[in-house]
């Protein structure tokens, strides 16, 4: 038996990932892609990538028998969709939005958005009805102090530098995302007041209660279209290979997280579900560098993940993808 999917907010760049990834997933059938602005219109004249993929159109509305349907709309906008269209109680519900990922947003209309980040809570989204996923800062920020937080080592201020590709904005058009602007440009933008940091901060209280580490955090605009680059590091009393060795084991059992000896890059993880981390000392301070595709392991990709894992799959299906690095 295939797994009956749906969209909702189909013509963005995360719900094109997530029909690419589904569309080769081998135990998922594709319903419903639902787009107001492009009902009736073959998916591939907006997602061009995909023609030859798929004969797919966009709809004004789910088929109604899907069993998981993914919430690719802008943020704010799920709870209002959720409020006008009623779904079965026995529908998964992937919300892509920052909708439901804080704890005083969990619960909604009787149901319970567990926050979706599998080297996180994995057995809370193997029993879950509905996922909220998190956001692609806040990924690459979480998997890079995870394995701190959990063996009570964040016990001073955390700063992290992260740049984004222009995906990471969305696809509306605005100045910053023009070409002209974009390229061989950088700048700063939301400088310690980015929205992810309350998931962050709720995710490490969560393996350390009693942390009281502050995170300064200064996110960058990069003249590349995909891709996350975050520099963290904190005052660590760990020596290097002791802290390499609290990763490695913190992360055996996860997949698509990888624990590499060697500088890493951003080509090495771009179209794919991967995080990279490199764990160094320099001094005092323990750096960790921390790399994932914004749109695959920062969104879609993440969001599939979490599909298996409610349906008992393994959390690669459909996931193994390769980078591009020239």
């Amino acid at each position: 038996m295939k797994i009956k999917a749906g969209i909702v907010g189909g013509a963005g760049y995360t719900a094109g990932e997530l029909i690419r990834i589904l569309l080769h997933h081998e135990f998922v059938e594709l319903g419903g892609i639902v787009s107001s602005s492009n009902a009736g219109n073959p998916v591939h004249q907006v997602h061009d990538d995909l023609v030859g993929e798929t004969d797919l159109a966009f709809t004004s509305e789910l088929a109604g028998d899907e069993d998981v349907v993914f919430l690719c709309l802008g943020h704010g906008n799920s709870k209002a969709w959720l409020q006008k269209n009623s779904l079965p109680e026995t529908t998964h519900i992937i919300d892509l939005s920052n909708d439901f990922r804080l704890n005083a947003d969990t619960e909604f209309e009787g149901r319970e958005f567990v926050y979706g980040l599998p080297e996180l809570n994995k057995s809370r989204i193997q029993q879950a009805q509905s996922i909220a996923n998190p956001g692609c800062f806040a990924t690459a920020i979480q998997l890079a102090l995870l394995p701190l937080a959990k063996a009570g080592k964040l016990t001073d201020d955390i700063h992290v530098s992260a740049i984004t590709g222009s995906t990471g904005a969305g696809q509306s058009l605005s100045e910053t995302v023009h070409f002209s602007w974009r390229t061989n440009n950088v700048s700063i933008y939301k400088p310690f007041t980015h929205q992810h940091l309350g998931e962050i901060g709720e995710s490490l209280v969560q393996l350390q209660p009693q942390s009281e580490a502050e995170i300064h955090f200064i996110p960058y605009r990069g003249n590349f279209s995909r891709g996350i680059f975050a520099s963290v590091y904190t005052p660590s009393d760990l020596t290097q290979d002791e802290a390499r060795e609290l990763y490695k084991q913190f992360y055996a059992d996860a997949p698509f997280t990888t624990v590499s000896d060697k500088e890493i890059h951003l080509k090495q993880v771009v179209n794919t579900n991967k995080c990279l981390l490199h764990v160094q000392k320099q001094g005092k301070q323990l750096l960790i560098t921390s790399v994932i595709d914004n749109l695959v392991k920062g969104a879609s990709g993440q969001a599939v993940q979490n599909m298996n894992l409610i349906f008992g799959l393994p959390e690669t299906t459909g996931l193994n993808l390769k980078s591009v690095l020239f």
